[in-house]
């Protein structure tokens, strides 16, 4: 009996290994679908978190599914004609045309160093009053800036005094007339004027107090002081900036770097100022690239009647790069810059597009050159491109070139 019962055992233990491929093979198979071929998967446009092995529409925003690629290798991306008709896609034929090149850069305004002005202290004291206390506000050419107390300057004026007693007991001495002089000039060097040093040989009095006045006007940049604090001779005061000319700086990649030289004229147009066009000098090509970046930077200035612009505000500047009279033309628009490069959408049938790595050469307002990557003839999408570059990301899940070569 009990050998009976063994034997059964064994058996049964045989056949649940076979029992259990045969339903991991099933469930392969039916994962895989009919004949081995993995199923299809369907997903929103708007909701790419919904997937679906069935046509249907999403349970959040009720929207017809559509396939979702995600692991097809395949390039083509399929949209029928009323989907085009709903994005716009327009289609051109690239030919040859004559184009006037001409690079727009990015800039922006920035203040010329040479219209500032530093205060600094003329001689050690107490910042007896400030007149100016706060940036922004516009100072004008022999304007008040702050008052001075110093002892060193009371010194100063009680040797002037005296210098002038002795040359009373000396008169037509040589050597006193210097002294006198010398005394008067460490007087106006140290801020006094020529009114004040004739009022102090009048009273006989001392002053301790000093005005200093502006000696450019501009706008307060910087107040570095405060009322009651000390400062030693050469101490910063106040910065005044001058903006009746501003400097234009732009960024220039190196490869285009070829198409600046210095003293060249270009045209440079300010944001919200298009009508206002400028003419600039170029003035100083950078032969370093900016920190952290691969731009070169072009620098000029420009006029600022009745400081009309301030800095900081953007400038478009305009480079003539040369006219070509045969060159692959396209609409700016129609080619996709991102970080892994520049491309187009090729139309290779009624409802299937592709995407294809171009290089650019000369551009202007609205018209790039292609200069590799295309053929006259070529059937490229000009409205529309970065709706078909959406979708491709959207349904398979990777950027178009992705593995496209030149």
């Amino acid at each position: 009996m009990e050998r009976k019962i063994f034997l059964k055992n064994m058996a049964l233990m045989a056949l649940f290994p076979s029992v259990f491929i045969a339903a991991c093979s099933e469930g392969k198979k039916s994962a895989a679908g009919v004949g081995g071929q993995k199923l299809q998967t369907f997903t929103c446009p708007m909701h790419p978190q919904v997937v679906k092995n069935e046509m249907g529409t999403c349970p959040i925003c009720g929207m017809d599914l559509v396939p979702f690629e995600k692991n097809s290798n395949d390039k083509a991306l399929k949209v029928d004609e009323k989907r085009q008709a709903l994005a716009n896609i327009g289609i051109l034929m690239i030919g040859e045309n004559s184009l006037s090149g001409v690079k727009q850069l990015n800039g922006r305004l920035v203040v010329n160093p040479e219209q500032s002005s530093y205060i600094s202290s003329r001689i050690a004291g107490r910042i007896e009053r400030l007149y100016v206390q706060e940036t922004g506000v516009k100072v004008k050419k022999g304007q008040p800036l702050y008052k001075l107390y110093s002892e060193q300057l009371a010194t100063l004026q009680q040797e002037y005094l005296m210098a002038i007693a002795q040359e009373k007991q000396f008169q037509g001495d040589q050597i006193e007339r210097q002294i006198v002089a010398s005394a008067k000039q460490k007087l106006l060097l140290y801020g006094q004027s020529e009114q004040e040093v004739k009022q102090l040989v009048k009273t006989r009095k001392k002053d301790p107090f000093v005005v200093f006045y502006a000696p450019e006007g501009g706008i307060v940049a910087e107040v570095s002081v405060t009322e009651g604090q000390y400062v030693t001779e050469g101490s910063p005061v106040l910065r005044l900036e001058g903006y009746a000319q501003l400097w234009v700086e732009a960024d220039v990649y190196p490869d285009e770097a070829k198409n600046v030289k210095d003293g060249q004229k270009v045209k440079v147009v300010i944001t919200g100022w298009e009508d206002q066009p400028q003419e600039m000098t170029i003035s100083f090509i950078n032969p370093a690239l900016a920190s952290g970046t691969q731009l070169m930077q072009i620098r000029g200035s420009i006029p600022n009647p009745g400081n009309q612009w301030q800095p900081g505000l953007q400038a478009n500047v305009f480079l003539p790069s040369g006219n070509k009279s045969k060159a692959l033309t396209l609409p700016v628009d129609a080619v996709i810059r991102d970080g892994k490069g520049m491309h187009v959408w090729i139309k290779k049938g009624k409802d299937s597009f592709e995407p294809r790595l171009v290089k650019t050469g000369q551009e202007n307002d609205n018209q790039v050159e292609i200069s590799a990557g295309l053929k006259n003839g070529d059937q490229v999408v000009v409205t529309g491109a970065y709706l078909l570059y959406s979708e491709y990301i959207l349904k398979k899940g990777k950027n178009p070139i992705e593995g496209l070569k030149m």
